[in-house]
């Protein structure tokens, strides 16, 4: 056992099995939150690189063995974590886990098949939670190619607010203006949560003024944001065709997501065998047995002619190099799939249009769940995003009990510096809130900061 110095910190004890990129990404964050972390994976390289980089202790073995189990504490643990590359594996750590201790458990799961019975799975395991990373990415993936303007979309109040990320363009409405006069002037149901600029991130006050080439994160009701849109020039009509270069799990979740809301797809695979079993599984799908990355093949498709184009090969070069092609030949909107987790202040500078990262999508649902669970009785995490490279937290609260920031008017509580109340959702009821309302118990509550950490609503206060 490899065991890095003792922890003294007070948070949750959480297991994690695998140290990949998911387990490594999710061992970051959740001992820089201050939980007791242990780590168990069969590969003593990666154990160490991972005990070496972070206060966590580690464990060279078989996550899914009783007694590495025990030797990890499973008895005492809080959480544990399955995240390796077997989805059999991850699923029978946790059903040990369940019946030696008396922890929560969250397995990754990425089969389609087992997808199909989530609930069925996490009923009778008794597990907290089954997410598929592929499932997730498809699901973002499809958001956007339903409102293509946007860079990114995230919902919450079960899909009726939406935070959209879109960048100025040239000569547009909202260039020179300040974030006041948008609101007095322009769409007063919204607020600008974050702008970006050259690489800097600013929670804008009324003051601030929007320039061309600015990336713009505001938050709405959903029917209100695409009136926002529209009204300062975008298309927010959803694409009709769609082509995937690339036919793994990720494109079938995002194909099946597509056809069923009448978009064609195309989805070009150089495997023969994979087309043959999409051909099957998507038989209202084009599929084409050929080279993604082939020039002519491309051209021959109509790649000049898409609406939309999604990189969704193993490969994130391929899949780089893909959407700057596409980005010069034709108008469509771009979807990139990144896998690796480093080099994304480099890939933040390239053109590639909205780039959906799988592995933070999962760590980042899990650090929400363990956020959740480490909340006191006054209010509990619906929703946590992470934005602009890590640097901004977006989180939902529902103030399950009176704290004592209800029924004070919110220009009367003192709030942290770089902090925004994006929203109040009351009973279904998205109200951008003014200096005047109030939170209530019930509601649940947006809020969009530079810190971290966030555990409480009582957070906020300064």
């Amino acid at each position: 056992m490899f065991e890095h110095k003792a922890n003294d910190k007070t948070g949750l004890r959480i297991i994690i099995v695998g140290c990949g990129k998911v387990g490594r990404t999710l061992t970051e964050q959740l001992s820089k939150e201050g939980h007791d972390i242990t780590i168990i994976d069969t590969n003593a390289v990666r154990v160490q690189e991972t005990t070496n980089l972070h206060d966590v202790m580690g464990i060279i073995g078989n996550g899914a063995s009783y007694s590495v189990q025990m030797e990890a504490g499973i008895e005492d643990t809080d959480l544990i974590i399955a995240v390796t590359n077997s989805d059999e594996l991850n699923l029978l750590c946790c059903t040990i886990a369940t019946q030696v201790g008396n922890c929560a458990a969250i397995a990754r799961v990425r089969n389609p098949d087992y997808s199909k019975e989530v609930s069925y799975l996490r009923e009778k395991l008794g597990l907290a939670m089954i997410i598929n990373p592929e499932l997730e990415a498809a699901k973002e993936t499809a958001r956007m190619l339903y409102l293509p303007t946007a860079l990114e979309i995230n919902t919450f109040a079960h899909g009726e607010a939406e935070l959209i990320k879109f960048k100025v363009p040239a000569h547009n409405i909202l260039d020179g203006i300040t974030v006041a006069n948008l609101s007095q002037n322009i769409f007063s149901n919204l607020l600008v949560c974050a702008v970006e600029r050259e690489n800097n991130v600013y929670i804008p006050s009324g003051d601030f003024k929007i320039n061309a080439g600015d990336i713009i994160s505001f938050v709405s009701h959903r029917e209100n944001a695409r009136k926002f849109l529209n009204k300062i020039g975008f298309n927010t009509k959803q694409v009709k065709q769609t082509m995937i270069i690339g036919g793994g799990r990720a494109a079938y979740y995002l194909a099946k997501d597509l056809l069923s809301m009448g978009i064609s797809v195309k989805i070009i695979e150089l495997n023969k065998a994979r087309c043959e079993e999409l051909s099957i599984l998507l038989p209202e799908a084009i599929i084409i047995n050929g080279d993604g990355t082939d020039e002519a093949l491309l051209k021959e498709e109509g790649i000049s002619n898409a609406q939309s184009f999604v990189a969704l090969t193993g490969i994130d070069e391929e899949n780089i190099l893909l959407t700057l092609y596409a980005r010069r030949v034709s108008t469509a909107k771009v979807i990139t799939k990144i896998n690796r987790i480093t080099f994304r202040e480099v890939i933040s500078q390239l053109d590639l249009g909205s780039v959906i990262y799988p592995k933070y999508i999962t760590s980042e649902t899990i650090l929400g769940y363990v956020r959740a669970k480490t909340n006191s009785k006054n209010s509990n995490i619906e929703t946590l995003y992470h934005m602009f490279d890590q640097n901004v937290e977006a989180i939902e609260f529902r103030i399950s009990e009176d704290t004592e920031l209800n029924d004070i008017p919110l220009k009367e509580l003192k709030l942290k510096d770089n902090l925004l109340i994006s929203f109040i959702n009351r009973n279904g009821d998205i109200i951008i809130p003014s200096g005047q309302d109030c939170i209530k118990t019930g509601d649940t509550v947006m809020i969009f900061t530079t810190h971290t950490g966030f555990n409480d609503i009582r957070d906020i206060l300064a």
